[in-house]
């Protein structure tokens, strides 16, 4: 059976930005980076869980952050009063950033600040449950969001997105109380696809959970192969 046109064109796009993405991959390598892609839906959380990030690390690691939005650099503006360096990616109609969109926030880092000096990368990918997860950006590991709210079914009707997650943080576990749901269960539905990612309960609200995730954040930081890039 012939393959149809379409997904030709989605094979060869993919194919692209894995090259694309290889190639980002290789500079954050040289430079000793580890780069972290966070996604989620809109509204899980990104943005709050990177000002918990920069704060509490802002002593321990250089950092810096790729800021992904279709339209507006709010999110941005919200993380540049931490200090780190925010470049802020604007993808329009697109629903995630691809390889290409990062390639360009690398380049503007490049200019701006001597790579050398940082040990991380955090991207804040577009929120959306699907296209973020099929398209690789360069990261070192996947971090995807869910929300308490959302429902424990979630991750069994957006497949990719928990398969392809290095980890998983479940969010507004503050919210349990006010709501009907079973974290075990949720985080059961996870392991059923993917059954070696990290799964971290978190509240950004109280606190509960983010000391796990710093401590995950912090074993995951490279130390450089060369340094000529």
């Amino acid at each position: 059976m012939h393959q149809s046109i379409d997904t030709v064109i989605g094979l060869n796009l993919l194919h692209a930005n894995q090259a694309g993405a290889d190639h980002n991959r290789a500079h954050f390598d040289d430079w000793g980076i580890t780069c972290l892609n966070l996604m989620s839906s809109p509204g899980a959380g990104k943005t709050v869980l990177l000002e918990k990030t920069l704060a509490a690390l802002q002593g321990e690691l250089k950092m810096a952050v790729i800021e992904g939005d279709m339209t507006t650099e709010l999110d941005a503006d919200r993380l540049r009063q931490y200090g780190s360096p925010v470049i802020a990616i604007n993808t329009g109609r697109s629903c995630h950033l691809d390889s290409k969109m990062v390639a360009g926030g690398i380049h503007r880092f490049k200019e701006d600040y001597n790579p050398q000096e940082f040990d991380l990368v955090l991207v804040e990918n577009v929120g959306n449950l699907v296209c973020p997860a099929e398209f690789e950006v360069g990261e070192h590991a996947k971090v995807a969001l869910l929300s308490i709210t959302e429902g424990e079914d979630k991750p069994l009707k957006y497949p990719i997105m928990f398969q392809e997650a290095d980890c998983l943080i479940i969010t507004k576990i503050d919210l349990m109380p006010h709501l009907d749901i079973d974290l075990e269960k949720l985080a059961a539905n996870v392991r059923s696809m993917n059954p070696h990612v990290t799964i971290i309960p978190v509240s950004a609200k109280t606190g509960e959970g983010l000391a796990t995730w710093l401590s995950w954040v912090k074993q995951q930081i490279k130390t450089p192969v060369i340094a000529n890039v």
